[in-house]
This record gives structure tokens, C-alpha cells and sequence, in this order.
């Protein structure tokens, strides 16, 4: 079944063709196909399109077809080729013509970019919440490893003590600069297209503020030529969103993978969080982390692949923009997948103590020791020679001890600050409006 046949049929080859892996990618955006459709019979019904009984046969009929998505019993069946076709011919099949009227006053248009944004809400949040939590458990771990120094590196060569409290906090933070970024991300998509149709407009009275508050988005996208070049768009701006998280967790794969080699021997993991070599028993390998680092590499390459499918499309609406499901939609849940296994991996992380008392990190102190000169009132230039004669002269013979105190230093690393701004950015994103208008909209008879 195709909504737009009418009596001839299309050469399989190019059936086949055209409609790809839209089926599969399709599964992703049912539950909100139907939610979808709930705000749009609705706002039909208050317009005079449909009357109050077919109103409630149609809303019956997409509730029994939400229920058997969430049941995982919904399928879209061979030769029916998107998920907006299924759900109308679910409607067909059980309530005859009444069933047709649903796709009053949309097109498939704006029925797939509400449905991809309402799917990306979803999505979002769910990101919030496991970044969150990774959040928590980075803050946890640098407090607990706090007093745990370890090198500093700069060129990768030995620079100046830090320390696991650092390391920690400072993926915290960086976590609370990527949501900042998908909250941006967020007030993109959180805006409504139901009702530009093909991208025109339509001829009925449509009632779009409606529809977006029975949806709770936050506002429209009024202009209905630009709420069809969004699309495209705002897959690109979630994309680079999703690709700062994954350049974080990159970033700390690749610590991790360094700190675990025995030319450091920072950190350890359980035998069941590693792997083993097929030839050489002693092995346990990051194979975690090194794909976490691999698939976050891909995804910051994501925004690209994007850009680069929809570059100089003119406006309006083109079947490039099919193809965009398939790069994003897996690549949001590799992310969360990767989200998941970083938290599982520092939950069990093992932290060396007393790392820096192996000679040869000695010259990691030789800023703290120009310091204790300057602040007996050797001006800086002459300390820091000083010291460098010192170490090229073998007289270098440095305390082991550091204290800063400054603001997010070794000694003070200022934790509840960086939590106060995670909480204040998750609370920024106002999921509640958008769960709220989703419950009552499934609850209505």
C-alpha cells in the first residue's frame, strides 16, 4: 500500500529502491507516528473535518496501535511502505472509509518531520539522563580519588602534578558544556511543523497552535517553506550535539586506554570488564574503551555526513532527505550505548596510589619549586632559571608536595559548583511541559 498510488504500480526495481531500509528506520519513529496523528484528529474534530464519534473510533483504533508498539507486537507489513501507510491501514482495515480521513489536511511531509522531532525529544532526554548519570558518577569518582595524584602531561611529555580528582572533574565539566550544546539542540527541535503539508500549506483551517500545545512543543515553526527546510537541518544541529558528548567520551577512552597500559599502570579494571589475547595469556585489553573510542570518532564525523547529503538542495522537500534516518537514528543509540559502557567501566575503575613517588616523575615538581622562590621574593625569571640549573647541574632535590587551593585546583576542585551547573542546564531543557502534554494527550477517550 502507497498513500500516493493511484492505478499503476512501480517497477519493483525502483520500489525496492526508493523505499530502502525505510521500513526498518520507520520502527524507530511508530510510537510517535501515532502520537502524532492523536494531535492531529483532534485539532480536525474542533475544525469540523470529523465528528465527535469518528473522532473517538480513530483515537481508540491509534491507542490500541501505541499499546501494541510499546508490546513490541507492531509490525509494518511487506509491501506497505512507511510507517504512516501502516497505521492508516491499520485504521482501514479495522473502521473502513472513517479510517481514509486521517490524513486530512497533512502530507507525509509534515507527518515525518513531526514525527522525526517528536522521536528526537524522546531521544534527547534519554541522552540527558544517561549523560546525567555518567555525570554523577565522574563527580563520585573525583571526590573519592581526590587525593590521588597522578602525572600531568603537556606534549605528552611529563608537565606538573595533577590528580584523580582532576581527571574525573574535568569530564564532569565537560559534560555539562555538551549539554549545553543539545539543550540548544533541543529548542531547535522542540518546535512544531504539523500543518505545513508539503511545504504549502493547506487550503483547510488548520489550527497548528493547537496541535502544538496538544503536543507540547514549546512553540511553532511558522513559516510552513522553512518548517520543510528543517529538515535536514535540525538532523545536522542534533548531530553535532550528539558529536560533543562522543568527543568527551572519546577523549576519556583514550586517557583510559593510556592509563591502563603497564608503561603507566594507573588504573586497573576486573578481569570480566577486559579482555584476552588467543596467543598471549597475560593480556587484558581496553577493547571497551577502544571501541567506545572508535564509535564516538564516528559519531563526531556524523554532522558531516550530514551536511554533506543535503548539500544545495534547493527548498522544499526531496527523497534525499530518506537517507538521513539511517545515519542518525542507530547513531543515537550507539551513543547511548556508549554512555551506558563508560559508566559501567569507571564503576569498577581500580586507582594506583601513590604514583608519583617513582623517581622518575621528579621533575613533574619543578614549577612548585620555582613557586617557593618567587614567594620568598626571587623574581620569577631568575627562580625559574635557578631551578633549570638545578636540574642540569644534578642539584635538583624537589619536595613531593603540592597545594593549590585556587579555584578548581589539585585542593579544591570545586565540585558542587560544577554540579550547580548540571542542574541548572538539565533543568533549562523543560522536559516536564513535554511529558505532561504527551500523558494527557494518550489519556484522552
Amino acid at each position: 500500500m502507497k498513500l500516493w498510488q493511484k492505478d499503476k504500480a512501480s517497477l519493483h526495481e525502483v520500489e525496492r529502491f526508493t523505499v530502502g531500509r525505510d521500513q526498518e528506520m520507520d520502527l524507530f519513529l511508530a510510537k510517535a507516528d501515532v502520537l502524532g496523528s492523536l494531535a492531529h484528529i483532534t485539532m480536525l474534530q474542533s475544525i469540523g473535518l470529523l465528528t465527535s464519534q469518528e473522532l473517538t473510533t480513530l483515537t481508540a483504533g491509534l491507542k490500541e496501535i501505541h499499546n501494541a508498539i510499546v508490546a513490541g507486537t507492531f509490525k509494518i507489513e511487506k509491501g506497505v511502505e512507511d510507517i504512516h501507510s501502516q497505521v492508516e491501514l491499520e485504521l482501514t482495515k479495522k473502521y473502513g472509509d472513517v479510517g481514509k480521513k486521517i490524513h486530512s489536511g497533512r502530507s507525509r511531509n509534515d507527518q515525518v518531520l513531526v514525527d522525526i522531532k517528536l522521536f528526537l525529544r524522546q531521544e534527547i532526554k534519554a541522552i540527558v539522563n544517561e549523560a546525567r548519570a555518567l555525570f554523577s558518577l565522574l563527580i563520585d569518582q573525583s571526590e573519592k580519588h581526590k587525593d590521588y595524584l597522578l602525572p600531568g602531561y603537556t606534549h605528552f611529555q611529563l608537565a606538573m602534578p595533577s590528580s584523580f580528582g582532576l581527571w574525573f572533574g574535568a569530564y564532569a565539566e565537560s559534560l555539562v558544556d555538551d549539554m549545553i550544546t543539545l539543550q540548544a539542540a533541543f529548542r531547535v527541535v522542540n518546535k512544531n511543523p504539523l500543518g505545513s503539508a508539503a511545504g504549502y500549506g493547506s487550503s483547510f483551517p488548520l489550527d497548528r497552535k493547537m496541535t502544538t500545545e496538544l503536543l507540547g512543543f514549546e512553540d511553532l515553526n511558522y513559516n510552513v517553506v522553512y518548517a520543510q527546510m528543517g529538515r535536514g537541518k535540525t538532523e545536522k544541529i542534533v548531530a553535532g550535539a550528539l558529536g560533543n558528548i562522543a568527543a568527551t567520551l572519546a577523549k576519556l577512552s583514550m586517557d583510559a586506554c593510556l592509563f591502563l597500559n603497564q608503561n603507566f599502570g594507573f588504573i586497573s579494571f576486573p578481569d570480566e570488564l577486559t579482555t584476552g589475547s588467543s596467543i598471549m595469556p597475560h593480556k587484558k585489553n581496553p577493547d571497551v574503551f577502544e571501541l567506545i573510542r572508535a564509535r564516538c570518532n564516528q559519531l563526531q564525523a556524523l554532522p558531516n555526513d550530514i551536511a554533506l547529503a543535503t548539500a544545495n538542495l534547493p527548498s522544499g522537500y526531496h527523497r534525499d532527505m530518506q537517507l538521513l534516518k539511517e545515519m542518525l537514528f542507530p547513531a543515537i543509540q550507539h551513543l547511548k550505548d556508549c554512555l551506558k559502557m563508560t559508566q559501567l567501566m569507571l564503576s569498577n575503575i581500580t586507582v594506583k596510589e601513590n604514583i608519583l613517588s617513582d623517581e622518575k616523575y621528579k621533575f613533574l615538581f619543578s614549577v612548585e619549586e620555582v613557586n617557593k622562590l618567587v614567594l620568598s621574593g626571587v623574581p620569577f625569571r631568575d627562580a625559574y632559571k635557578k631551578v633549570g640549573l638545578d636540574i642540569e647541574s644534578g642539584k635538583y632535590n624537589p619536595e613531593t608536595s603540592v597545594n593549590h587551593t585556587h579555584e578548581g585546583s589539585i585542593g579544591n576542585l570545586n565540585l558542587k559548583d560544577i554540579e550547580r551547573l548540571m542542574a541548572n542546564v538539565v533543568e533549562s531543557f523543560g522536559f516536564e511541559k513535554m511529558d505532561r502534554a504527551l500523558q494527557e494527550l494518550l489519556s484522552k477517550s
